[in-house]
């Protein structure tokens, strides 16, 4: 199995769009930092008017911590796109370059071959959140150190210390991990229905902007499919930077957005293991 991953792995990183993701996310942080370094203050006045006038802000609120924080919040949508690029491709891409038949008559089952893929795409998967934690991090801490982090919430504004914010990324990009890979698992399955690549991007995406709207739609209709939605779990790493956590509400979107990916997965699994590959 570790030999099969290898090799996945070596067809996704020698194929050009796979760095897409990477570089985009290597121009896009530099970029806010540097815009936040130019209007940075003028958005944290913005956040904290309402408080100027009864409390005294000191210390560096405008840190890499709150950098990073803006930048998860802004990218964490744009992301999936980024990463359908490659998991779309896993299954199509064999049946693009005519490679099926060579595949399927290699001397391993078909299970430990989609499940390579599968792992394959997960590591590229976490490999690009882990690049977003480091850019978003490591350039923020050189441009603007560290400090308390400000986060401004529907029911108020919480501060915390600085030494009780970088387990809270750690987590939030844990759960970004998880979420991402939900994604991958999806756009995996509308691979194995197609033969070219394109398809799986647009129907993945497509799927996560509608579950999206649905969301954002104030009608009680859509309320009540909204707990199935798997969209309206994804941006839960925002309960890491609750005062308490809600451990309660991180279980259980931890367990849904588990569970879609076992049932996408799945799902692919029994489409693979009755594809015809010789017709």
């Amino acid at each position: 199995m570790i030999t099969l991953i290898n090799i996945e792995l070596y067809k996704i990183f020698k194929k050009w769009r796979t760095y897409i993701g990477f570089l985009v996310i290597a121009v896009i942080v530099p970029v806010i930092n540097f815009a936040m370094l130019a209007e940075g203050e003028k958005s944290l006045d913005f956040m904290t008017r309402n408080l100027q006038q009864s409390f005294v802000f000191v210390g560096n609120l405008l840190n890499g911590y709150l950098v990073s924080y803006f930048i998860l919040i802004s990218l964490a949508v744009h992301i999936p796109f980024l990463i359908t690029l490659v998991a779309g491709d896993l299954l199509a891409g064999e049946a693009t370059a005519g490679t099926y038949r060579i595949l399927i008559t290699r001397p391993v089952s078909r299970m430990n071959i989609i499940s390579s893929k599968f792992i394959a795409g997960f590591i590229y998967t976490a490999f690009l959140v882990l690049w977003l934690a480091i850019m978003s991090l490591g350039i923020g801490m050189i441009i603007f150190g560290v400090g308390e982090l400000i986060v401004v919430k529907s029911s108020g504004i919480i501060i915390f210390a600085r030494n009780d914010v970088f387990w809270r990324f750690l987590g939030a990009y844990g759960f970004a991990i998880l979420s991402m890979t939900v994604v991958t698992a999806l756009a995996f399955l509308f691979s194995s229905l197609v033969e070219n690549a394109i398809g799986p991007i647009i129907s993945t995406m497509a799927i996560i902007i509608v579950f999206l709207i649905v969301s954002a739609l104030q009608i009680n209709f859509f309320r009540k499919i909204e707990p199935y939605l798997f969209t309206t779990y994804m941006s839960s790493w925002r309960l890491f930077f609750d005062d308490p956590v809600d451990y309660a509400a991180l279980y259980k979107s931890i367990a849904i957005l588990a569970g879609h990916i076992a049932l996408f997965f799945g799902a692919t699994v029994l489409i693979f293991k009755r594809k015809d590959i010789l017709t």
